[in-house]
């Protein structure tokens, strides 16, 4: 059987070009390219965990800054609440010893008023007196036919009044 006979002569040559393509691609890819990428992914892990570590120190810096930031504001806060309050209870006094002068001043208006008024009224009981004495001391005359005289009319005529 001359197939048998060529098998060990066509494996042989077989092995060879499967051992040279290999043993190629062994050196050429496992030797020359692997160890590039290998180094390439190493050093951008290295990057990745460099720029990690970065930005964790950033954010510690950031918190820390907000939070002073928030002290500050907190503090300012509390200083404007404080001047706030300040201005109330000044404006507050202002307005009391405002209202204590009007106060007064109105006190004073209408007591001055009150003066006025009672004088009025005394002048006009008065007026009223001196006319309801005249129209008395006319009415007795033209009913009774006496005469009166002012003073007693007067005298009649408050006695009325105050009586009533």
């Amino acid at each position: 059987m001359p197939q048998i006979a060529q098998l060990s002569a066509t494996y042989a040559s077989q092995i060879f070009w499967i051992l040279l393509v290999f043993g190629f691609i062994f050196f050429v890819i496992g030797r020359g390219m692997v160890p590039k990428v290998m180094a390439t992914v190493e050093a951008r892990d290295k990057q990745i965990a460099q720029d990690l570590a970065a930005a964790e120190t950033a954010r510690k810096a950031a918190d820390a800054e907000e939070e002073a930031w928030r002290k500050r504001e907190s503090a300012n806060r509390a200083e404007s609440q404080a001047i706030i309050a300040k201005a109330k209870v000044e404006a507050a006094k202002e307005a009391e010893s405002r209202l204590a002068e009007v106060n007064a001043g109105l006190g004073a208006r209408i007591a001055e008023a009150e003066a006025r008024i009672a004088a009025s009224r005394d002048s006009a009981m008065g007026e009223i007196e001196a006319v309801a004495a005249e129209a008395a001391e006319q009415i007795v005359s033209r009913i009774a036919g006496i005469s009166v005289d002012q003073a007693s009319a007067r005298k009649a005529v408050q006695a009325e009044l105050t009586g009533a």
